[in-house]
């Protein structure tokens, strides 16, 4: 089986970046004789999470993200060059390469990918939701932009023999207007698991987040909650240190808020990591206020350290992974009060901190890679099955 992937760069440090990388190592131990990963903006520089040595790669030079942060016009005059020059080199190569399978991640490549004549058959997989490109809360020309290519999108997923998207609630929200008939779940898999008697996190008085510093994951929203907590001067807050993991274009304003609220003592703005099972192994609970997701992976990998979970319920994910009351909280979206409220509760609440931790540690296996990767090579098989009749 000869496996194509298609992603915008695998050097960030992202969930999306996280998951083909441990999707990728995988497949070329278990199941594909050959996997390339093909990028259009890596330029140079080296992915964040490590990919096994049989993992071919290639970088298309196509460069979009030059223009990140340009001008409506800018991106108008400019974008349409670049899909061709896109497609023409991509087409190319995938006529070399003769794959089975072609995966797209929903980056650039997505609106023409099924029309390119390879051989290949043509999955798209989403990690964000349906109402990903309404969530930017973008206003005048760019707000006009998100809706249309938010309804292009169904146009787009319809040309693809399947579209596989990460929960049941995200299903839902793409047929609520019409069945589709390529559609299927497959979440993402935990990427490691810690052993049970390593999930004990009474004395763990760390409070963490991880991801990028951008809009999507609204640490804002949990500096605050911290803040007021932090007012409220709960007993058991005493030596309690909220830690943030990661990087990305807003680190200087989340520092500036921790400035402007007077929380360098308790809070943490600290670099993304790569051993993430360290990362997680030194908190005692999880913490996520993003306002869209797919299915998060630092819920997965949260849940496969034993940590009890406080989210507020956005679009989507959350509600397919935390069980609210057995093994974490879900609070109402934006409910910053609330979200300090069980924070607290957790804190000032060692046994009750310990039992949602071991509750969330048995409900990770629900997430265990092998079973993921099962569901996945059964749809290649039955994708390359089809190819042939």
């Amino acid at each position: 089986m000869k496996l194509v992937y298609l992603i915008a760069g695998t050097y960030r440090a992202g969930g999306m970046e996280r998951v083909l990388a441990g999707k990728a190592n995988w497949l070329v131990e278990h199941y594909a004789n050959d996997v390339l990963i093909v990028t259009t903006d890596q330029r140079g520089r080296q992915p964040f999470f490590p990919f096994e040595s049989r993992v071919r790669h290639t970088d298309l030079g196509i460069n979009y993200e030059e223009n990140n942060g340009a001008s409506f016009l800018n991106k108008l005059l400019r974008y349409p060059f670049k899909q061709l020059r896109h497609r023409k080199r991509l087409t190319a190569l995938l006529k070399t390469e003769k794959a089975d399978v072609v995966v797209s991640m929903f980056c650039n490549d997505a609106q023409f990918l099924p029309r390119i004549k390879d051989g290949s058959r043509k999955v798209l997989e989403i990690h964000f939701s349906r109402y990903k490109r309404l969530q930017y809360g973008r206003q005048g020309v760019w707000a006009l932009a998100d809706r249309w290519r938010s309804r292009n999108d169904m146009r787009v997923v319809r040309r693809f023999d399947r579209f596989v998207v990460l929960t049941m609630e995200d299903r839902g929200y793409w047929e609520q207007t019409a069945a589709l008939d390529n559609i299927c779940v497959i979440p993402n898999a935990r990427t490691f698991v810690l052993p049970a008697d390593a999930c004990s996190r009474a004395a763990n008085h760390t409070v963490l987040a991880v991801g990028r510093y951008n809009v999507q994951k609204a640490f804002d929203r949990l500096i605050n909650a911290w803040a007021l907590l932090q007012r409220r001067v709960g007993a058991g807050t005493v030596g309690w240190k909220l830690r943030l993991v990661g990087d990305g274009e807003l680190r200087g304003q989340l520092q500036e808020l921790i400035d402007s609220l007077d929380l360098n003592g308790s809070v943490i703005l600290g670099q993304a990591e790569t051993d993430m099972p360290r990362v997680y192994g030194s908190a005692g609970i999880y913490a996520m206020t993003s306002l869209y997701e797919g299915l998060p992976m630092v819920l997965l990998e949260a849940q496969a350290a034993g940590l009890p979970i406080v989210s507020m319920t956005c679009k989507c994910g959350p509600r397919d992974v935390v069980t609210d009351g057995t093994d974490g909280f879900l609070v109402p979206e934006g409910d910053i009060e609330a979200m300090a409220d069980r924070l607290l509760l957790l804190m000032t609440d060692d046994a009750l901190r310990s039992r949602m931790g071991h509750a969330a540690r048995l409900n990770s296996d629900r997430f265990d890679e092998s079973a993921i990767m099962d569901r996945w090579t059964s749809l290649f098989n039955e994708l390359t099955v089809k190819r042939g009749e």
